[in-house]
């Protein structure tokens, strides 16, 4: 382990604290509660005439919610790759129309309306070789005063001890507050029921190429303002500055307006019914989402932004915008439920479903640390005489995740080039994620 000449990674051997829930409220923002759980209530209308084969509905509903919050610990190691985090999409409409073509077959289409957010809280650090090179030789040729030949040289003291550069160090603060406020989908579903024993169900959750707009602020820490202002301030520094594309100042916080694309795959879910007994019902369906759209995330800013102009020297020629690589995968998986009857109107219900996750080692970060996982939901239901519904759920979803150094270049890199964003370079990083949630329902005809 050594970048560019140091070794001692103040990060390493270090652990993660307490994780915290984050939610983002239309008009609002992130608030600054720290949540132990997530809350969030839905409701639909659906309306029947008797007789009729048509049916119309509407509903709202969360399709998509990550939220994140490691900032009980204000020293917490993965504050670099993320210290808050949400991406959330709320249909707050859900304006529906199904049609009953047959006894048996059933047609339904919905167009969703959701509100789209991302919000990113995270410290910055560049454990890049060249950058400890350069602070080797910054010991090296500056004594604790200074050196009195550096003016005439590149200015490598003018900077003073805040302008000496640290791969482990702080670089700054980013963040991000973006909404999508209105990005309709839409939903196709189809039923075959041709026994009693036995059906068929699909639906198509067609995806877009979402459009969030927002604020953006980056704050520096003293480390890069101070060694760009010791280069300017000497004879030959501006010369080389200027041959890296350097800025001539980096200020201590810089805002602005922000566009970003953030796909919503699309899904496509189809299962089968088997129900042997009048008790005993078995589901399984197959699930397919289309994660190989967030192929990258590009966030392009209203100006240069002066920090990122560092990063020109390994590449990154644009500092009007910011591209995260991604690299997701399409995989398939599997879900299984039971369903056993107890009453006439009561039934106990058992869901399995190993769920293969989208990201492979080599794009893993923690901004969205979703390993595979497998979930175990829990169930009942009951129906009153009346038609009153009442169903409630627990599920427990756990996964780890193993990331050797040098594995994945959105985490822990040392590549010369991959500086943003490797915050964990030469690192191995591992960890797991355990998700327990629940949920009720309560349907009432009238």
């Amino acid at each position: 382990f050594d970048i560019g000449g140091w070794k001692e990674d103040p990060l390493a051997g270090s652990s993660s604290g307490p994780v915290y829930q984050k939610l983002y409220i239309p008009g609002i923002g992130v608030p600054k509660w720290k949540l132990p759980a997530a809350l969030g209530a839905g409701m639909g209308f659906s309306f029947n005439r008797p007789g009729s084969p048509w049916t119309f509905a509407t509903a709202s509903y969360v399709p998509q919610a990550v939220g994140v919050d490691r900032s009980q610990d204000p020293n917490d190691p993965t504050r670099f790759d993320g210290r808050s985090m949400v991406i959330q999409r709320l249909v707050y409409l859900s304006p529906s129309v199904a049609y009953k073509v047959s006894d048996t077959f059933s047609l339904g289409l919905a167009i969703p309306i959701a509100h789209q957010s991302f919000a990113l809280d995270t410290d910055m650090r560049f454990p890049n070789k060249l950058l400890g090179i350069i602070g080797k030789l910054q010991d090296a040729w500056c004594s604790d005063g200074g050196n009195p030949l550096d003016t005439f040289g590149f200015g490598l003291c003018g900077g003073g001890k805040e302008g000496r550069l640290r791969p482990f160090n702080r670089a700054g603060t980013m963040k991000f507050d973006m909404t999508a406020p209105v990005d309709p989908t839409y939903n196709l579903g189809l039923l075959w029921e041709p026994k009693d024993w036995f059906a068929f169900g699909a639906v198509y959750q067609s995806g877009t190429k979402t459009t969030l707009t927002g604020r953006y602020t980056f704050m520096a820490d003293p480390m890069f303002p101070r060694f760009v202002q010791g280069m300017y301030g000497s004879l030959l520094g501006p010369v080389v500055a200027a041959m890296f594309g350097f800025p001539t100042s980096i200020p201590d916080v810089q805002t602005g307006n922000a566009t970003m694309r953030l796909p919503f795959p699309a899904h496509l879910q189809a299962g089968i019914k088997l129900k042997p007994t009048d008790r005993i019902q078995f589901n399984m369906d197959a699930m397919y989402t289309d994660w190989s759209k967030w192929d990258k995330l590009e966030i392009q800013f209203d100006r240069q932004v002066a920090l990122l102009q560092m990063a020109r020297v390994f590449g990154q020629a644009d500092a009007s915008k910011l591209v995260i690589p991604r690299g997701y995968h399409d995989p398939i998986h599997f879900g299984f439920g039971l369903e056993v009857g107890i009453t006439r109107g009561f039934k106990l219900r058992y869901g399995y479903e190993p769920r293969k996750t989208s990201i492979p080692q080599s794009a893993f970060d923690l901004i969205a640390p979703l390993p595979t996982m497998t979930v175990r939901s829990l169930g009942m239901g009951y129906e009153s005489p009346s038609g009153l519904k009442i169903d409630a759920t627990y599920s427990y979803a756990k996964g780890k995740y193993d990331i050797p150094a040098e594995t994945s270049c959105n985490l822990n890199c040392s590549n010369f080039f991959n500086v943003i964003y490797n915050p964990y370079a030469g690192l191995d990083v591992s960890g797991s994620m355990t998700v327990r949630y629940g949920g009720m329902s309560i349907t009432k005809p009238f």
